[in-house]
């Protein structure tokens, strides 16, 4: 387990890779595509550009617009969710973090099981729930006979949402353990509440989520209280790092 001294920088340079179990699941996937190099700047400006460039494509072709704005702005906020989560990954590796609490937020690749626990509770309402009081958010998207291809593209950015939805909510949770659960200097405190005001802010960015939700009262309140609960967690964390 490495001290915290050999840390990735979240720009643009050269940087050292970080070892096995100190990156998100995210962070592996990008880092082990073979011969591909990619900044952290150039990662997240290729996913979005992919996938509203189909969003946009499937749009046009199949002529989905009432749907292009919600996944515009689902895929704006997965790609924010990659910016912070490297973000994140970076500057805990940079701080002296605890070998423990490294373990916790990388190595146990709990965000992955939250991000499925949500995209499961996603699919089971929208294919379930939902379409017992007639019209769906499916069908609001897609419309009465949706093309296979733009299903197919609604469900992966769906995924790629919870994913990041799970990753916020496991940061916060165990910024909480670190903060009660360890004593730090006032620099290293001080670097440490602002990771965690950032994970907050990311919380917040998934607010944009919620108007193509306000006809589904059941999937505004579930994003709604994820933001809540991820601010008092977070604002727990801070207070104990006071």
């Amino acid at each position: 387990m490495s001290d915290g001294t050999d840390a990735v920088t979240g720009g643009d340079d050269a940087r050292t890779e970080p070892e096995f179990g100190e990156t998100w699941v995210y962070e592996s996937i990008v880092g082990a595509v073979p011969g591909v190099s990619l900044s952290s700047r150039q990662a997240v400006t290729l996913q979005f550009a992919g996938f509203e460039v189909a969003v946009l494509a499937l749009a046009w072709v199949y002529d989905l617009w009432q749907g292009a704005l919600a996944g515009t702005v689902a895929v704006a906020v997965a790609t924010a969710g990659s910016a912070a989560m490297l973000d994140l990954g970076s500057q805990v590796r940079d701080l002296d973090a605890p070998p423990a609490y490294r373990r916790l937020l990388f190595a146990s690749s709990i965000e992955v099981v939250l991000g499925l626990l949500a995209y499961v509770a996603l699919v089971t309402y929208l294919f379930v729930f939902d379409p017992r009081d007639g019209a769906t958010l499916f069908t609001d998207l897609l419309g009465e006979d949706p093309p296979v291809l733009a299903a197919y593209l609604l469900l992966l950015i769906s995924w790629d949402v919870c994913y990041r939805i799970g990753t916020g909510w496991w940061a916060a949770v165990a910024a909480l353990y670190r903060s009660m659960r360890f004593e730090f200097d006032p620099d290293t405190a001080r670097g440490f509440r602002r990771l965690d005001l950032r994970t907050a802010g990311f919380a917040l960015v998934q607010a944009a989520l919620l108007p193509p939700l306000f006809g589904h009262p059941i999937l505004a309140v579930a994003v709604g209280g994820h933001i809540i609960a991820v601010w008092v967690v977070v604002g727990a964390s801070v207070w104990s790092l006071s």
